[in-house]
């Protein structure tokens, strides 16, 4: 016990630490000044209530200040405050009867939190809009009218907007220069993974499983960086920064497909490193090179004399190709399959060498010319627009939407909160409206790690905060450490829930510490109420129109499939017809990998359900790893097609393409229920044409023919595409078996 109370101490410190000069951290500041400000100047001019107000309203748009483009950022602090002015306005009448401020709660959360069903962004929007409407119980104005309190919580929106544009001026690239080190720091750390499942030795089930988390963070942050990078104000200054930058994620993008990517299967790759079992070192510690001078990137930031030299990689891979070089020149066809192999896998690594070059090049001091940049209008096309028209919000009128059953589950729970808090006289009973609207979540796996992670970290905040106060009493010391705390818990709130709870608990007991000497008093109340609150939200989960994973994962699944699909359709035609690579290709490589990705966060909230609704666990995981797969597969045919001269596209490769088609479009079918009578599968015949798909025989080659770089082409070609098509095919045809038995 006493280790995990360490490793939590030091693991938060270090986060501390990491987050003191993020813009997180800037932003927290922000808000304080945002709310201090008003707040300040309307106890010292004698307009207290109006200070109140303003300060108020600054603080309930803080929620929809996230990362994105500077558009985006000021429409959703614009809708905030449109709606923290009508929620406060409809708040201003819950204290003139018990009975209609239970029935204004119900009905005015219920339509709050569907906003939440326009994205992201919304969510965050209606959090804002909970807030200002639990918070109306703790405050009622006296010297003003409901109407003029409203505009002045509306105006406080306004303040905090415009205090956020003033920061954007003095540091518009700070956002972009945060989340893009970031990004290059875990695609070190992905490269890492990668050469881990190299050995045979790995834990390659654990490591699988991180890889995809990994893979699911890192394709929400190029997200995020197309966002601000291609919606960002084109003028002057800023049109080379952002061309350049852009520039940098088209490498970091590659750089993932070139990760994911497998030449060959991992069992074939097992039996050549366990030929020659030096290569598995040599590839690794060229991995891990790689994966390093990325980590030194992301650490020194916007320094380019401090950037990482070649000279390391350059030598590991001389290494390697005197190596294999020497491997070629067996004459044995074990050994000359081992080289072929080698060689391919090499060459991915120097794909991924060529981008880290250029990537460095990029952040360097140098000058791009202009025709390098990439068009914004064709950039547009890879932004995700989310649909704000009123359909959606119709289309979230069912039982059947998991944000339509999370409002109505989070509206009555508020409500049976508000009748416990008013029956057994809570000291504060909005505290338990608070706790719950902080901690319910459409998952039952959040809603469960966030009761657990409030209530622990209330209960060492309480502690840490008896302590204080026992060996301190002083108003200004308590003020010191309760804009401390405030500021903390505020940039921790999105990285780790945990520390930001124990920091909002110390903020909350010190100011109240300030206004009222019965502290002790505070701080029993403070931790009975998140517990009363995290147990309703928890217990409110499990009984109230529950939504587990196991009924959404299968449209999860479909998604990914049908944009592997048609990924593998922009291959194939790539294949055939060659020349440059199309827009379409693109577009379909990121859909590919966007589905993927949100399959590996599917799968991963549904692990967090309770065993009893866990349905077909092993089956789904199966489903997922074999989805990852065929994506990697693809990746590697695509790589290798974009880099080589290919060979001309015979009908047989568009036979098989035609067959792993066909597959896909059966487990399709069977994921939505619709292979009609007659259609099924049938698995006699899928067994019979794997056993004619061609195979690369390494022992049909002439070993003692003269050496001849273009034949050691052809085979490589052979070698990797029929290798990459036969287990294309034996995915697919895996998928469909697994899919028909669930």
């Amino acid at each position: 016990m006493l280790n995990k109370i360490q490793n939590f101490i030091s693991v938060s410190l270090k986060e501390l630490l990491q987050y003191l000069g993020s813009t997180n951290f800037s932003k927290s500041v922000l808000t304080v000044v945002a709310v201090i400000t008003p707040l300040s100047i309307g106890i010292s001019t004698g307009y207290t209530e109006i200070g109140v107000a303003i300060c108020f309203g600054a603080f309930w748009c803080n929620p929809s200040d996230v990362n994105g483009s500077q558009k985006h950022k000021v429409y959703g602090i614009l809708f905030s405050a449109a709606l923290v002015m009508v929620v406060s306005f409809i708040g201003g009448y819950l204290h003139y009867a018990t009975w209609l401020a239970l029935i204004i709660l119900g009905v005015a959360s219920f339509a709050i939190s569907l906003i939440s069903s326009y994205g992201f962004r919304a969510s965050l929007i209606s959090f804002s809009g909970l807030l200002a409407l639990v918070l109306s119980f703790a405050h009622t104005p006296d010297k003003l009218k409901i109407y003029e309190y409203a505009l002045l919580v509306g105006l406080g929106g306004l303040w905090y907007l415009a205090l956020s544009l003033l920061w954007y001026k003095i540091n518009p690239k700070g956002q972009t220069e945060e989340i893009l080190y970031d990004t290059i720091g875990r695609t070190g750390k992905l490269l890492k993974k990668r050469a881990q499942l190299i050995d045979e030795q790995s834990n390659r089930k654990k490591l699988q499983q991180r890889l995809f988390l990994l893979q699911s963070e890192l394709t929400e942050q190029h997200d995020t960086l197309r966002e601000i990078l291609i919606l960002s104000r084109k003028n002057s200054g800023r049109s080379t920064y952002n061309g350049k930058r852009v520039l940098v994620l088209v490498q970091l993008i590659e750089m993932l497909e070139t990760a994911g990517a497998n030449p060959v299967n991992y069992t074939k790759m097992d039996e050549q490193f366990k030929l020659y079992p030096e290569f598995t070192k040599l590839f690794q510690n060229l991995t891990f090179e790689m994966a390093n001078q990325l980590k030194l990137i992301s650490e020194i930031g916007n320094k380019p004399n401090r950037m990482p030299k070649h000279d390391a990689l350059t030598n590991h891979f001389e290494e390697l190709r005197i190596k294999i070089s020497e491997l070629g020149t067996v004459k044995d066809a074990k050994a000359y399959e081992a080289f072929i192999m080698f060689q391919n896998l090499l060459e991915y690594q120097e794909k991924q060498f060529d981008k880290l070059k250029r990537m460095k090049w990029l952040l360097s001091d140098h000058d791009v010319a202009s025709e390098e940049f990439i068009d914004k209008e064709i950039l547009k096309r890879f932004l995700i627009s989310q649909d704000y028209s009123p359909r959606i919000l119709l289309r979230n009128l069912s039982f059947r939407s998991t944000i339509f059953r999370h409002s109505l589950r989070l509206a009555v729970t508020l409500m049976i909160g508000f009748v416990v808090g008013n029956v057994f006289e809570f000291q504060n009973p909005y505290w338990i409206l608070l706790t719950i609207i902080l901690i319910m979540r459409p998952n039952y796996g959040l809603t469960k790690t966030r009761s657990k992670d409030r209530t622990m970290g209330t209960i060492i905040g309480g502690v840490i905060a008896t302590v204080i106060v026992y060996l301190v009493q002083d108003v200004y010391v308590y003020a010191v450490l309760a804009l401390i705390s405030f500021i903390v818990a505020l940039s921790m709130l999105q990285k780790n829930y945990k520390l930001s709870a124990i920091y909002v608990t110390l903020s909350i007991v010190f100011i109240y510490g300030i206004l009222q000497p019965d502290v002790m008093t505070v701080i029993q109340y403070r931790i009975l109420d998140t517990l009363v609150g995290a147990g309703l939200s928890y217990l409110g989960f499990l009984f109230l129109w529950p939504s587990w994973s196991f009924q959404e994962i299968q449209k999860d699944v479909t998604k990914s499939v049908e944009a592997n699909r048609m990924y593998l359709a922009e291959i194939a035609d790539f294949y055939i017809h060659k020349g440059n690579v199309p827009t379409s290709y693109k577009l379909a490589r990121k859909s590919a990998f966007l589905e993927t990705s949100n399959l590996s966060s599917a799968f991963q909230r549904m692990t967090q359900d309770p065993h009893s609704k866990q349905k077909n666990l092993n089956k789904i995981y199966e489903l997922v790893e074999l989805n990852h797969n065929f994506l990697s597969s693809l990746a590697s045919l695509s790589i290798y097609i974009q880099h080589h001269t290919t060979t001309e596209a015979s009908e047989r490769f568009n036979s098989i393409v035609f067959k792993i088609d066909e597959n896909l479009s059966l487990v399709m079918q069977a994921l939505t229920n619709s292979i009609a009578t007659g259609n099924e599968p049938n698995f006699e015949e899928v067994g019979s044409f794997e056993k004619q798909l061609p195979k690369f025989e390494s022992e049909n080659v002439n070993l003692n023919a003269e050496d001849n770089s273009a034949l050691k082409r052809n085979h490589q070609e052979e070698q990797l595409i029929w290798e990459q098509l036969r287990w294309l095919y034996s995915l697919s045809s895996t998928m469909m078996k697994l899919t028909s038995s669930l």
